[in-house]
């Protein structure tokens, strides 16, 4: 028996060719992609335009497969949360955010995430494998179409579009997931799927510089970058991403990418921490990062008000010490936003998705171990501390 390809893995361009191996021309590819990814058909006979014998040939060779859906919440503010299972015992969620004149959708691209911000509770459940294409773009078609039909609106470009945003913002670093993560956003803007402008679509990232690069020359989207600190020692601490790519270097790698991403400034993604980042000194060192280095870096701030999970023994800015903080970094010029939270009544807010991960890195069991270190050790055991001589 050989392997059914999924054909949600398939950007444009792979559907083609994957068309020409079967003896069809490339036109039936468009055509099949329209099923797909307009109409959300999963069985060949409901393509009534593609010829019995291509049916026939698709039937034995390909398949329509998203992850399945292990459970669907809905909060009280119509926010709405899918856990769907990726096989192996991991799971990964995907959140809708229904707002008056638009729809954003929160696609995770790993099962877990492996770079461990402090503040993430998914990174608190260590790391499995990356998602492939049809897991990423899966979360996408499920999505839309099962909106579709909550909403009794007909599949098809005739039924008015459900998603007109996409966030890689959910489980994983996408950039860590690279391929598999530009396939998808390509079948994102690709017209004849979800035809979504590449202003509409925001790859999120914790700052992997290198890949930050590429992304700008094969698929540059709207850019979001999760910054969090003011300087490097305060990012270390987390961000650990930050030890490799530190604040110098990764406001130069977003300086260079505005020379080709469709919107003319990074947002930048700041979760506001009490008595960690949020005093009128880190908004001046904030000021000082982006305005006055060796160039600018046009930008906004997305002040995230932190959702507290227990394992991080963090507490959130309160709303007085947010607006405050958002207040100066307006005063300097910087348009500052703070992000209204949604869905924490069904853990759908930002940082709080979880899902179910068969961690590979154990997270957990060396988490465990540090604690019971310092317990014996003194606090400092396993870190860097400076010696005066």
């Amino acid at each position: 028996m050989t392997e059914l390809t999924n054909l949600l893995d398939l950007d444009p361009a792979q559907l083609i060719a994957y068309c020409g191996e079967l003896g069809e021309k490339p036109f039936r590819a468009k055509q099949l992609q329209r099923w797909i990814h307009q109409f959300g058909a999963s069985d060949f006979d409901s393509m009534t335009d593609l010829a019995k014998s291509l049916r026939d040939k698709l039937k034995l060779h390909a398949r329509i497969s998203a992850p399945a859906v292990i459970s669907d919440h809905t909060s009280s503010d119509g926010t709405r949360k899918w856990l769907l299972d990726v096989g192996q015992g991991n799971a990964v969620e995907t959140v809708f955010i229904p707002e008056e004149n638009r729809g954003t959708l929160c696609i995770s691209t790993q099962a877990g995430c492996a770079v461990n911000c402090r503040f993430c509770s998914t990174g608190k459940q260590g790391f499995n494998r990356n998602l492939t294409v049809g897991e990423i773009i899966g979360q996408l078609w499920m999505a839309e179409f099962e909106l579709r039909r909550t909403k009794g609106i007909e599949p098809g470009p005739k039924g008015e579009r459900q998603i007109t945003n996409v966030v890689m913002m959910g489980m994983g670093e996408p950039l860590l997931n690279f391929e598999p993560t530009v396939t998808a956003l390509k079948l994102m803007l690709d017209d004849n799927a979800y035809g979504l402008s590449r202003r509409r679509v925001t790859v999120s990232t914790s700052g992997v510089v290198p890949m930050m690069d590429k992304l700008s020359q094969e698929c540059p989207v709207a850019l979001a970058v999760s910054v969090h600190a003011s300087n490097d020692a305060l990012r270390d601490g987390l961000v650990p991403l930050n030890k490799k790519y530190p604040l110098a270097e990764l406001m130069a790698a977003c300086r260079r990418y505005l020379e080709f991403a469709p919107r003319d400034f990074v947002t930048f993604e700041y979760c506001m921490l009490d008595g960690v980042n949020d005093t009128d000194a880190h908004a001046q060192e904030l000021i000082n990062l982006v305005m006055h280095g060796p160039e600018p870096v046009p930008c906004k701030f997305n002040l995230i008000p932190f959702n507290p999970f227990p394992e991080s023994g963090l507490k959130r800015s309160n709303n007085g010490r947010i607006k405050a903080f958002a207040q100066i970094l307006m005063d300097a010029g910087i348009v500052t936003t703070i992000r209204k939270t949604r869905g924490d009544d069904i853990d759908a807010a930002c940082g709080q998705l979880a899902g179910e991960v068969q961690d590979r890195t154990r997270v957990q069991e060396r988490m465990q171990k540090m604690a019971e270190y310092q317990q014996k050790f003194g606090k400092n055991f396993g870190r860097i501390v400076e010696v005066p001589r």
